[in-house]
């Protein structure tokens, strides 16, 4: 070894801890593992991040993280992985503060990597250098720093581009069962939007459903200006709801770097699910419909990190929700549709019919209207839910043959317009339109 080294090598062994403290595990009981001995040291934090091994402190070990404390001083934390394998004994080393870091660049664009950011797409390791460290579970731009709301946002669907604009920066709400057509209209928005980076965030689907989605819905071309993170349903809790903390981390980097992000994230009733396991697992009551008070706070912090920046860039952003049984009434929903700018409504009965995308149009909303649109757009959309609503108030006695022509002129009109505004809002997957051609054809539409 050089002399000229000595004096380095002596300034980091002033720096290595004299001791490193560690627990064992008392108990695994259920989805968490109770650890004796970690809060004497003061490091057990809400959050912290530790390791899990064999007795005997070897091999390297398995990732947990700390989740709750017992009245008898134990911590109880949930491992990153499976419980097989856990046992009284083992030693818990403390790896981290809470709140865990990545290293996000411009190398994760055309990637998939899975909620502990690891690639799962087998085109090799992402870059380790360029870009910089994101704190995973931050914090919202100061509110008072935040741009304002930006223009309209093609989106290449014509139902959003004209009555449902979304804007950049905007949050909305895709609301929706089982089987309505979710993913084909994401995958509609990354194919089609004019957006600079598109993050998606799978959260708790299916396994077999995530290959289909890149291959039918996403595309290549569609990839290739992507960012997917994924957690399936066979992972862990903590698995899950850390993807959707990585899709909100990596959307706030290329936002960072200026670019007009849109972050699409399916689905959220899914990561509130995760965090009601993490929060019954952890001893947490169940309050509202088995649903913990944790959920209902993670969601707030989560869904407002997106949206302007204090920047150049923005993540304009859509969460979908599952709405069981077409409750629009559950808790999630509830809860998402007073957070997001805007919700829009999927139904079954559209679906059913062969109408894609399943929009409810005047189940829908958006709050940027009438800000974001012009004079004559904004009449324009005005007449289109006008004819929509006095169709569908006469709907029945129209199908019954009830109802006289000549009775009501406004009737007499929605009944002549409503195949081509029909025709107007179905849209084949793979066919988009400019937000130029989206107001042409409604206002040929509307011209009868």
């Amino acid at each position: 070894m050089e002399l000229a080294q000595l004096p380095e090598l002596s300034d980091r062994l002033e720096t290595l801890p004299l001791a490193h403290a560690y627990g064992r595990i008392t108990a695994v009981d259920g989805l968490v593992v109770r650890v004796a001995g970690l809060s004497a040291a003061g490091a057990a934090t809400m959050g912290a991040r530790c390791r899990i091994t064999d007795i005997l402190g070897e091999p390297e070990g398995r990732a947990a993280e700390i989740v709750g404390t017992a009245e008898d001083g134990s911590t109880l934390m949930m491992p990153y992985g499976t419980m097989m394998g856990l046992g009284p004994g083992q030693r818990v080393y403390m790896d981290g503060p809470g709140g865990g870091r990545l290293r996000i660049n411009h190398s994760w664009i055309g990637r998939v990597v899975s909620g502990l950011g690891e690639p799962l797409d087998g085109k090799g390791p992402l870059a380790s250098m360029g870009g910089e460290e994101r704190l995973l579970r931050a914090g919202p731009p100061p509110a008072f720093q935040r741009k304002m709301v930006g223009p309209k946002m093609d989106t290449g669907v014509r139902v959003l581009n004209t009555l449902l604009p979304l804007c950049e920066g905007q949050r909305l709400g895709i609301f929706a069962g089982s089987g309505v057509g979710k993913s084909v209209l994401m995958g509609m928005l990354t194919k089609h939007s004019k957006a600079e980076v598109t993050v998606i965030g799978l959260i708790g689907e299916r396994g077999k459903e995530l290959n289909e989605f890149i291959k039918e819905e996403l595309g290549a071309a569609g990839l290739a200006r992507s960012v997917v993170i994924t957690a399936t349903s066979d992972e862990p809790p903590l698995v899950r709801r850390q993807a959707a903390y990585l899709t909100m981390a990596v959307a706030e980097y290329f936002r960072d770097c200026g670019f007009k992000v849109l972050l699409l994230m399916d689905s959220v009733t899914r990561l509130a699910q995760a965090q009601r396991e993490i929060g019954l697992a952890s001893r947490e009551p169940p309050t509202t419909r088995g649903y913990t008070p944790s959920v209902f706070a993670e969601l707030p912090r989560l869904l407002e990190r997106a949206g302007p920046g204090t920047g150049q860039g923005s993540i304009s952003a859509i969460f979908t929700v599952l709405v069981e049984g077409s409750d629009m009434e559950e808790p999630v929903a509830d809860a998402v549709r007073g957070i997001v700018d805007g919700h829009i409504v999927l139904t079954r009965s559209l679906a059913e019919r062969g109408h894609f995308p399943a929009i409810d149009v005047l189940q829908s909303v958006s709050r940027m209207v009438p800000k974001c649109l012009s004079e004559d757009e904004y009449k324009h959309v005005q007449r289109t839910r006008q004819v929509m609503a006095t169709y569908d108030d006469m709907a029945e006695l129209i199908r019954l043959g009830a109802y006289t022509a000549g009775s009501d002129p406004q009737v007499d009109e929605a009944i002549r317009l409503m195949p081509k505004l029909e025709a107007f809002l179905r849209q084949a997957p793979n066919e988009g339109c400019s937000m130029a051609e989206s107001f042409k054809r409604l206002e040929a539409a509307l011209a009868g």
